[in-house]
């Protein structure tokens, strides 16, 4: 695969870059072209740091305060701010990667699956290339999961309004129409051929993102005010009559997969870095410093949003702060954080998808190159209709939607997502990566350092992993298959 996603948000920083015919011996031209006959990039240590605060603050961000309350006012902060460094850590060993060889004037890698195919075998190219689209597929149906859930807390929380209640149990409908609609939405959205055209939703996505979180963070203050003092306990959730031991310990590590399912935009730093200007400084050390501001900065907005929202509701705190109604009112601001969440996934679900849909569509036209059903098509606007196209991407959003109806469950899904993802995208191929291209002797006190590293990931995701699926278990034995 050529780009993942985000997080929502993360369409700004993943625009495909043009192809450009020079023309020999005019000179002008190279005046706004850069080394590779591509346009000459303009990005800077700001622009890329914008970037990437765009890609990673997204519906993650919404968890985090479940996270917390599983693991407490200690390990809490301590987990995510370790999250943070390795997230930093790793992004500056990937950033080594942009160029192949040397760092100013090396061979360019425009994508993740590059920088991989430049440096390491083949059977590692296709297992990266495996696990991308996988994870690509798991967003599809995560995000449709989140959105569901966002319209049906509207209707919810205006319910709740009008009819003066309140509780879990009032109000309560089935988020499967919900799902059905977002599904009709995206197999409109998805006739849109190219990822660059869809530049317009990718910013929509990035306002309403940093709306719904801001919206949350300011509901927290208020509880915790209102409350009188702070929820929580240096423990987290604690061992009782509705949570055994075992439970505690699936919970804490299902909030570890969800705490790395919010950081998560390895998978397009290389895009970013390829918006940078040309050297010098290197593209790797703008990155680097555009890398740990950004960093910084989510880490402060996740720290303030997930201690908030446990501040605020400590051990009950919900897995979706603004849709798990430990919020009634005020009702309204509800709704526009909620319709924000809902405009947000629109967005982001074409922006994963995008790259899904065009390596599907190209393997298929290099497969049947003379295929009219595959390769005749008619545009309207933005729109490219052809048969091909119309029947591979309504029947991915349908099965999408299918298998998001048969597990409508939020937590889980962002926990399996993170866990699965973090280790191989975010820490062992760049690792690997910066191994081959930095030369670093094997047996060497670096080398092995590194490889301890990526051993010590490996064990957390396999241990998130492991805790995601045991709640996704869990919640089956009590659960009918599309009774939302």
């Amino acid at each position: 695969m050529d780009k993942k996603q985000a997080s929502y948000g993360k369409g700004a920083a993943m625009m495909a870059p043009m192809d450009v015919s020079v023309e020999a011996g005019n000179g002008r031209e190279s005046d706004w072209l850069d080394d590779d006959g591509r346009p000459r990039r303009t990005g800077t240590m700001w622009t890329a740091s914008a970037h990437i605060i765009t890609a990673v603050i997204g519906s993650g961000v919404l968890s985090l305060a479940w996270a917390i309350a599983q693991l407490g006012w200690v390990a809490g902060p301590a987990i995510m701010l370790l999250f943070a460094f390795v997230i930093y850590y790793t992004s500056t060993l990937l950033a080594e990667c942009y160029r192949s060889g040397d760092p100013e004037n090396g061979k360019r890698n425009y994508t993740y699956m590059d920088a991989v195919r430049s440096s390491l075998p083949g059977t590692k190219v296709k297992l990266c290339g495996l696990i991308q689209y996988a994870n690509l597929v798991g967003v599809a149906i995560g995000y449709t999961i989140a959105a569901s859930i966002s319209m049906r807390a509207i209707r919810r929380a205006d319910c709740f309004h009008s009819r003066h209640v309140k509780g879990q149990d009032a109000c309560r409908s089935s988020s499967n129409p919900y799902m059905i609609v977002f599904g009709v939405v995206q197999i409109v959205f998805s006739q849109i051929p190219d990822f660059d055209q869809i530049w317009w939703l990718s910013i929509v996505a990035a306002v309403m993102s940093f709306t719904y979180s801001t919206i949350g963070l300011v509901l927290g203050i208020v509880q915790t005010v209102a409350n009188g003092g702070i929820q929580g306990s240096l423990t987290g959730l604690s061992i009782g009559p509705d949570v055994t031991s075992m439970q505690k310990v699936w919970r804490s590590l299902q909030a570890f997969g969800n705490i790395a399912f919010a950081y998560s935009y390895s998978i397009i730093l290389i895009e970013i870095q390829d918006t940078v200007k040309a050297p010098p400084p290197s593209e790797a050390k703008v990155m680097k410093k555009a890398t740990g501001i950004s960093v910084l900065t989510t880490t402060v907005f996740y720290m303030l949003c997930g201690c908030m929202g446990y501040a605020a509701f400590g051990d009950e705190a919900p897995d979706n702060l603004l849709t798990g109604f430990g919020f009634y009112e005020p009702f309204w601001l509800l709704d526009v954080a909620n319709a924000a969440i809902v405009v947000h996934l629109i967005g982001a679900y074409q922006v994963f998808c995008q790259p899904l849909f065009a390596f599907v569509e190209k393997w298929a036209s290099a497969r049947w190159p003379d295929s009219a059903f595959i390769a005749k098509e008619l545009r309207v606007g933005p729109f490219a209709l052809s048969v091909f196209r119309l029947t591979w991407r309504t029947a991915f959003v349908c099965l999408t939607t299918v298998v998001s109806m048969l597990l409508p469950f939020f937590g889980d899904v962002v926990g399996l997502l993170g866990a699965v993802a973090f280790w191989p995208l975010t820490v062992y191929f760049p690792v690997e990566m910066y191994i081959v291209q930095s030369r670093v002797p094997r047996g060497s006190t670096r080398w092995i350092c590194l490889q301890m590293l990526s051993g010590a990931c490996l064990v957390v995701s396999v241990a998130a992993a492991a805790g995601s699926i045991a709640d996704v278990i869990g919640e089956l034995k009590d659960y009918r298959p599309f009774s939302g």
